[in-house]
């Protein structure tokens, strides 16, 4: 990536620290609930917030998948950061590319939300009740394809917009369902509008999904240390293997890529997918291994979907973007 050389160092301990973030409702309902983190541990430091619109942001009436969906939602917030204007960045990881720039490093993964997909049904229709060539709403490149695998009849529509943009949209009939993640309906306190959360066996999770990514500089020991005890070290891991995984395969955030890896005892179970946009051609498999070696499994899983069909399912993709 190229980014502005970082023309700030301050490594000591100060009184102020800025948070930067995107300007959507659960975008600062996330950087507030860090920002309430740090007063915690320290409440005479000034802790503000930043509000940066990000690429992502600005483009609503276009398929993220056709703009290059790498790096939409944090491009703008990672120049602020090594720029110096902010000192601490708070993403959505599954939005995080797996490519940092040089000088910025993910310094903190706090514990996950609940990572599956939710669905929403129009009036409370579940997935299963919906009729032939019902009309499915969705920005996800990765859900629609699972979706029409599942359901080859489906009619998918792209949706775009912030988390209540998209609720109207569904509660005035414009779409009979539509698919959100299931973590920020959560955080916002809007899991009421659930209809039914999917299953990883019909929509397996984004990388990262349901995970926050505190993203900082990397010689920035201040703020290092301040948030190194929000880490939850099962989520790190669970990410370290889906991101190698995404890494490996050379893809990005609207890509048709799913991973989802969870943690028992010291085991990590790792399960991946590549899929087409028609939902017809699927690789999906599952490996296991050491915590210790969260990110080689995820190489050896993308590396084994490789040589099992998803090469030439990906080449297809990266054609037609």
């Amino acid at each position: 990536m190229e980014y502005r050389k970082h023309v700030k160092t301050t490594t000591g301990p100060r009184s102020q620290l800025v948070i930067g973030t995107r300007g959507s409702q659960l975008a600062l309902w996330q950087a507030e609930w860090v920002k309430s983190q740090i007063l915690g541990v320290d409440q005479n430091l000034q802790v503000t917030l930043q509000r940066i619109q990000t690429s992502g942001d600005k483009i609503q009436d276009v398929p993220l998948a056709k703009i290059g969906g790498k790096g939409l939602f944090v491009k703008e917030i990672e120049e602020a950061l090594l720029n110096g204007s902010i000192d601490l960045a708070v993403h959505s990881m599954k939005d995080v590319p797996s490519m940092l720039p040089d000088g910025l490093t993910i310094i903190c993964v706090p514990e996950r939300e609940d990572p599956r997909d939710a669905f929403l049904g129009h009036e409370g229709v579940t997935l299963q009740q919906l009729p032939r060539g019902a009309k499915i709403g969705t920005s996800s490149l990765r859900r629609q394809s699972q979706l029409l695998h599942y359901r080859h009849d489906l009619r998918i529509e792209v949706l775009r917009g912030n988390l209540d943009t998209r609720l109207r949209k569904l509660q005035e009939g414009r779409f009979d369902a539509i698919l959100l993640a299931g973590a920020g309906l959560k955080r916002l306190g809007w899991d009421r509008h659930v209809t039914e959360y999917l299953g990883v066996d019909i929509c397996l999770p984004a990388i990262g999904q349901g995970a926050l990514g505190l993203e900082g500089r990397a010689d920035d020991m201040f703020v290092r240390e301040l948030v190194a005890r929000f880490e939850h070290l099962p989520t790190r891991r669970a990410v370290d293997a889906e991101r190698a995984f995404l890494s490996r395969l050379e893809g990005g955030c609207q890509v048709p890529i799913a991973g989802h890896a969870t943690l028992c005892g010291d085991t990590v179970t790792l399960e991946g997918l590549v899929v087409s946009l028609d939902g017809k051609r699927y690789v999906r498999r599952c490996q296991s291994g050491a915590e210790k070696d969260a990110e080689s499994l995820g190489v050896r899983l993308a590396e084994q979907l490789l040589d099992e069909g998803a090469a030439p399912i990906l080449q297809e993709i990266y054609g037609t973007a």
